[in-house]
């Protein structure tokens, strides 16, 4: 996600390495972008293990300054491994643009002409620039299957695969050139190492859970108790048997707490007025929900149980991942275009908006996110993806800015209880 430090692998001449990518970021009026390394050398260690010994040690580097490092510094070892979208074969390009156009190899090749082409710009790598500068044709990879239809988009895409054979030995080359392996402490690699294989070690011990949470409707009647399917949660839970649940929402400028339920199709927040009432700790929270007589919740017959182990110091607030909605870096990674975009959290935060403007009684959101939009059309196709479709085409300026508006009107019915 921009705006956070991102675990990445790349594969390179002499296998693979794990170095620490910083997407863009703000400091006032300027605009920053790094990889982990130090002046003109691009830090690459041979395992996670060795990363993380890195990230613990103090040392100088580039990253230092970025605004999420010391909580970096933080992190378990598991924490910084790759995800599938952030592993880069880089070395393994050719073979794969000579592979037939599908979705799935249009989609890794861009991946991985995009962090070769940033690889190029924060290392300045001349050998790298000049290939995408003076190869506008790359720039055809970025806009789905489209291209690559019929006996010319067949021709393109052979053009743009004898051109990566020509040319990309020097672009790795230009990249092994920077690459530095710097020093680590032995028994810190061995400290990470070991909270590797614990986490392997729980991973494999966790069962499963394939249900989703599911709506029921419980009638007509807006008095009748709120009713999710509780498989997400413990059976025993009081949230799977009020049907209430409690969320997470993640904004540039916070982390609150509060809670939804719904009664039939409709929403219903913890607040009053279509405004949603959020909180920062859990302990303040509960503070609310045993004293406060004036919110929406009180409709909801089962809020009873609520209160009462609010009152009695009891109540634990236990956050799904589905009810997790993580808002940060969302409209920058619009204006980076639907492949770049995480589709889960755009997801979950168009639920987060739409459940929101409901409670308001307000059709903004529907109507910004309209399939006659630019804004709709975009995240349309980011969420449901599909190659037989006409992509999006950007820039995506103006989808982002659409996008920030949500975000702002959203905050604006926020209101922070202490």
């Amino acid at each position: 996600m921009a705006g956070d430090i991102v675990p990445i692998e790349l594969g390179l001449t002499n296998g693979n390495v794990f170095t620490l990518w910083a997407p863009r970021w703000r400091e006032g009026d300027d605009e920053w972008e790094a990889f982990l390394g130090l002046e003109e050398d691009l830090y690459g260690l041979p395992g996670v293990a060795e990363l993380a010994a890195f990230i613990r040690s103090g040392a100088e580097n580039d990253l230092e300054d970025h605004p999420t490092w010391e909580t970096l510094k933080q992190v378990s070892a598991d924490e910084l491994l790759p995800d599938d979208r952030h592993t880069y074969d880089l070395v393994g390009v050719p073979e794969l643009a000579a592979e037939d156009p599908t979705p799935e190899v249009i989609a890794e090749l861009e991946d991985a002409l995009e962090i070769v082409r940033i690889l190029g710009e924060v290392c300045e790598l001349n050998v790298v620039t000049k290939f995408f500068n003076g190869n506008p044709i790359l720039g055809a990879v970025t806009t789905g299957t489209r291209n690559f239809v019929g006996r010319d988009g067949v021709d393109l895409w052979v053009r743009i695969g004898r051109l990566i054979a020509k040319h990309w030995d020097d672009v790795v080359d230009a990249i092994d050139g920077v690459l530095t392996k710097p020093p680590v402490d032995p028994g810190a690699v061995a400290v990470a190492e070991a909270e590797l294989e614990a986490a392997a070690s729980a991973e494999d011990e966790d069962e499963p859970v394939d249900d989703e949470l599911e709506r029921v409707e419980s009638g007509a009647d807006d008095d009748d108790a709120a009713e999710d399917d509780a498989d997400d949660y413990d059976d025993d839970s009081l949230w799977a048997q009020v049907g209430i649940d409690p969320i997470r929402i993640v904004t540039g400028n916070d982390e609150y707490l509060t809670l939804r339920c719904y009664l039939g199709d409709d929403p219903v927040f913890l607040g009053a007025d279509g405004k949603i009432f959020v909180f920062t700790s859990p302990r303040v929270l509960s503070k609310f929900l045993a004293d406060s007589n004036d919110h929406d919740l009180l409709d909801v017959t089962t809020f009873d149980r609520v209160r009462v182990e609010a009152t009695d110091g009891s109540l634990e607030f236990d956050v799904i991942d589905e009810n997790v909605y993580v808002l940060t870096g969302l409209a920058t990674d619009i204006a980076d275009g639907p492949r770049r975009i995480d589709r889960n959290q755009l997801d979950l935060a168009v639920e987060l908006f739409t459940d929101a403007a409901d409670f308001g009684d307000d059709d903004t959101v529907s109507e910004a996110l309209g399939s006659s939009t630019p804004l709709g059309w975009f995240v349309d196709y980011a969420i449901n993806p599909d190659p037989k479709r006409l992509a999006p085409s950007g820039p995506f300026d103006n989808e982002s800015e659409a996008w920030r508006a949500l975000e702002h009107d959203f905050e604006a019915r926020l209101i922070k209880k202490n």
